[in-house]
């Protein structure tokens, strides 16, 4: 079995710039743009996001742009977030 990562975006070989793109990179690059789509229904800052739900933020901005893959607890605690936003604020202020 190859440990080549499946390209799923050739690079443009009239682009020098260009790279290809992984299976890996698509999904690290899918989860970012859905969590920052997240927080901007919130309508809140990077740094607002961070400090509102207790996530560092060099890990919001990381994760943002697709450099590293938030860990599988994080992922559901931003589904969390997602469907109950409010509530989630709310218990993390009292705690």
């Amino acid at each position: 079995m190859s440990k080549e990562p499946l390209i799923v975006i050739p690079a443009d070989p009239d682009d020098g710039e260009d790279r290809a793109v992984s299976s890996a990179d698509l999904k690290r690059a899918l989860m970012g743009r859905s969590i920052r789509q997240l927080r901007h229904r919130l309508g809140l800052s990077q740094s607002e996001f961070a400090t509102r739900f207790g996530i560092p933020l060099a890990n919001i901005r990381q994760y943002e742009i697709g450099r590293t893959m938030p860990p599988p607890a994080v992922q559901s605690y931003l589904r969390v977030i997602e469907a109950k936003p409010e509530e989630v604020a709310e218990v993390l202020s009292v705690a």
